[in-house]
């Protein structure tokens, strides 16, 4: 399926989220509980769905803005379902502002807020067990946004919480036009942004998880590295 092949050059960034203590610089968008079980972070919402609806979502942001060009490596743990869990990437203001800069308004963990809002982001969705449609035919959804593109999907090779066997080695390369994905080094998708039909091609910005709540999942070895390309 990969057209392009990447080899690491450099860690630029490393952490094993072994502790709560490792993600104290991180943001947290909306209301989360964080607890560390065998070296592993786990992720959860601190609030109902059935009371709090679309409230009870959030997004937790590493601090850093990282090039392009790189490499996201983490260590993929689904403890109980239903939800859906993502990763955003080359996040920055619409204006290419820091993605906290005071002047953008303020972010609570609803979707429409990171989707039609004041950011520009590409967000890969990659365990979409949240609506019963979504369990049925299970996909690997990649967005460009502003604007909620679905840009590019593959199938989903993550099995339900009853069947896993983690960790699952998760792999996205951003490499200028090229967004990949891979799980446990299987090829999901390959997505080639030809810089007009959703706008300029995204460069350098911040990376951040999200879950849709009741999720929960645990999340280790996350590593960003430059890479380069060999083929």
């Amino acid at each position: 399926m990969n057209n392009h092949t990447f080899e690491a050059v450099e860690c630029i960034y490393e952490n094993n989220l072994s502790t709560v203590e490792h993600i104290n610089d991180w943001k947290l968008e909306g209301q989360a509980r964080m607890t560390v079980d065998d070296k592993r972070l786990v992720l959860e919402s601190e609030l109902d769905p059935a009371i709090h609806g679309d409230d009870s979502h959030w997004v937790l942001w590493c601090p850093i803005d990282f090039p392009d060009r790189i490499m996201i490596e983490w260590d993929f743990y689904p403890i109980e379902e239903p939800g859906l869990c993502m990763i955003f990437f080359a996040a920055q203001g619409k204006g290419g502002q820091d993605l906290f800069d005071s002047s953008l308004p303020k972010r609570t963990g609803r979707y429409p807020q990171y989707h039609s809002g004041a950011i520009n982001a590409l967000h890969l969705s990659y365990f979409r067990h949240k609506h019963a449609e979504e369990r049925a035919f299970r996909t690997c959804n990649l967005r460009k946004s502003y604007g909620f593109h679905l840009v590019s999907h593959g199938a989903d090779p993550l099995p339900p919480v009853s069947d896993a066997m983690p960790p699952y080695s998760m792999k996205v390369v951003k490499y200028d036009k090229i967004v990949q994905l891979s799980i446990n080094d299987l090829p999901v998708l390959e997505w080639e942004d030809d810089g007009e039909s959703y706008g300029p091609v995204f460069e350098g910005g911040k990376i951040g998880f999200r879950q849709m709540s009741p999720m929960k999942a645990a999340y280790a070895n996350l590593r960003i590295l430059r890479v380069k390309k060999i083929k």
